[in-house]
C-alpha cells in the first residue's frame, strides 16, 4: 500500500473486492495446466519447424558392406611437401562392416583392415 493511499483511498482500492479477486485467482489456477499444455505444444511445433528448416538440404548417407568409398585426408596425414595442393580425399577403400550411429570399418582393396572406425561425415562414395 502506498503512503498516499493511507489517508485517502484511491479508485483502485475502492473497486477491489477480495471475494471476486479470490474467485478469479482460482479460475486462473484451473486454467494454468491448459496454458502450460498449449505452451508445450507450441514449443514442440517450433522445434520441429526449426529442425525441418535446418535439415532441408541434408542428404543422409549410408554405406553397405562391399561399397567403395573415399576417406577424408586429415591434416596429420597430408604430405607437407605438397603444401595446399595435397589431395583432400584418399582411397578407394572397401566398407567391411557397418556399426551403429554412422560408424564404419574399412579395409584396403587388397584386404588389409584399417584399425580405426570412420564416421560417415568423413566418407563419400567412390564412383568408378
Amino acid at each position: 500500500m502506498l503512503q498516499v493511499e493511507v489517508g485517502e483511498t484511491t479508485l483502485c482500492r475502492q473497486m477491489n473486492d477480495l471475494k471476486v479477486n479470490e474467485e478469479c485467482m482460482k479460475t486462473e489456477l484451473d486454467l494454468l495446466e491448459e496454458l502450460r499444455e498449449k505452451a508445450r505444444i507450441r514449443e514442440e511445433a517450433d522445434k520441429q519447424q526449426t529442425n525441418q528448416r535446418y535439415n532441408f538440404r541434408v542428404k543422409s548417407r549410408t554405406f553397405q558392406p562391399g561399397d567403395l568409398v573415399w576417406r577424408m585426408t586429415g591434416d596429420a596425414r597430408k604430405d607437407p611437401t605438397e603444401g595446399k595442393f595435397a589431395p583432400n580425399w584418399e582411397g578407394p577403400f572397401r566398407v567391411c562392416e557397418s556399426l551403429k550411429n554412422g560408424a564404419y570399418r574399412l579395409k584396403h582393396l587388397n584386404g588389409d583392415p584399417i584399425p580405426k572406425t570412420w564416421n560417415v561425415d568423413h566418407l563419400k562414395f567412390y564412383y568408378s
